[in-house]
């Protein structure tokens, strides 16, 4: 019998302990022996509930049972998330995790630990939900050359987007209802300024590199700045505007940033809508596919954890090949990135000759009963748009744009 613990009995710690005990017959069957959790370690009591019993407070009663041989953490953050996590391997103890912040900030560190003590260390929930997104980039698209990935990795700001998309309302107006759903944290920040997202494309491009990709290299913007008025235009445009995670690979070069997109209705990912996830994944010999599903949710995230969960049962004597190594991986300056630009300029005459001529304007609309006018550039590269937008009077607002030709 497998033996496991549970770090943490918030949504995804009790669906966790729900999945195992639920499809306990399927599990015994896939991986040739029970899989029991005999602790859970909060500091939470929790009377009444199926799992009271097995409740402690104390990190040792993990630690130093030997029979815990796979310790799933589902507490979140990185502190006292990471410190458990560490002294869980060095015990020779797999584990699982759902915990983005963790992964991204020392995953290097975990993975290596978990080689030298022949253990392992899993995150599949911690990038898209129930959506097997990394064990899909290793083992489903063995032998390709990933040559570019493009996700809609967080719930909360799609939901927030699509509101505003489908309804004609002010992004204040619906982060407050999506926190009172419960779809965004009282401090939503890690969210709406784009920070959760960019965790989780530096793990995927840590994957696909093979080599850590860190978090900190990755430019970042939210989404606090979209109105309403953005929306009218993208409507015009027969497109929507979604926050992306970015990342091309070309050998050596690797490009991965985060920032709203005006995507086109031909885009796989403008049908992405509410909390879901969507990530397209593009390789020399595969083209273009994507993976869509619940990014987040208790038994969508359970899910994840619990498969790889089997995944180190299956090997519980050896550590499976998996993650990166400690080489770090340069990111290449955001400022070579080339995109089409949707700007919003004041409605004068002086703004809108100076846009049209230095951003080589493609289309220009002009929306009844607004006193301003937007262009959309040709395509030219984040540096040069730059310097070009220092020479146009009055923008109110940019975002980048992936349109089609029509």
């Amino acid at each position: 019998m497998i033996k496991a613990a549970i770090m943490g009995y918030g949504t995804v710690g009790a669906g966790v302990y729900e999945a195992v005990v639920t499809n306990q017959k399927v599990i015994a069957a896939e991986i040739g022996e029970a899989l029991e959790v005999k602790r859970i370690l909060d500091l939470r009591k929790f009377p009444g509930d199926p799992a009271e019993q097995l409740i402690t407070d104390k990190f040792s009663d993990i630690e130093e049972d030997e029979e815990i041989s796979l310790v799933v953490e589902t507490m979140g953050g990185t502190t006292p998330a990471y410190e458990f996590v560490k002294a869980a391997l060095l015990k020779g103890k797999h584990v699982v995790t759902s915990n983005k912040a963790l992964v991204a900030a020392h995953g290097t560190e975990l993975l290596q630990i978990a080689r030298d003590k022949k253990v392992n260390f899993f995150f599949e929930a911690a990038v898209g939900g129930g959506i097997p997104v990394i064990r899909t980039l290793g083992t489903g698209y063995q032998g390709q050359v990933i040559t570019e990935i493009t996700g809609i990795l967080n719930g909360t700001t799609n939901y927030i987007l699509t509101r505003m998309d489908r309804e004609g309302a002010e992004f204040g107006d619906v982060l407050a209802d999506a926190q009172r759903l419960g779809y965004a944290e009282r401090n939503p920040e890690a969210d709406i300024e784009g920070h959760d997202t960019c965790r989780k494309i530096a793990i995927l491009s840590s994957l696909v590199t093979g080599k850590e990709v860190n978090f900190e290299d990755v430019y970042t913007e939210g989404i606090s700045k979209i109105d309403s008025t953005d929306f009218r235009y993208a409507l015009e445009l027969k497109a929507s505007i979604k926050l992306v995670g970015a990342a091309q690979f070309a050998g050596n070069q690797v490009t991965v940033s985060v920032f709203p997109l005006l995507v086109s209705d031909e885009n796989p990912l403008y049908a992405v809508q509410g909390v879901y996830n969507g990530i397209v994944i593009k390789g020399n010999l595969l083209g273009t596919t994507m993976l869509y599903g619940s990014g987040a949710g208790k038994l969508p995230t359970a899910s994840a954890v619990l498969a790889d969960m089997m995944e180190a049962a299956k090997h519980k004597n050896e550590n499976v090949r998996f993650g990166w190594t400690a080489e770090k991986q340069a990111v290449t300056s955001h400022e070579s990135e080339k995109h089409r630009y949707f700007v919003r300029l004041s409605g004068d005459a002086a703004s809108l000759a100076a846009a049209k001529e230095q951003f080589e304007a493609e289309r220009v609309i002009q929306l009844p009963g607004l006193e301003e006018v937007a262009i959309v550039s040709a395509p030219m590269t984040e540096f040069t748009y730059r310097e070009r937008a220092a020479k146009v009077p009055n923008i109110l607002a940019m975002i980048r744009a992936e349109l089609s030709e029509r």
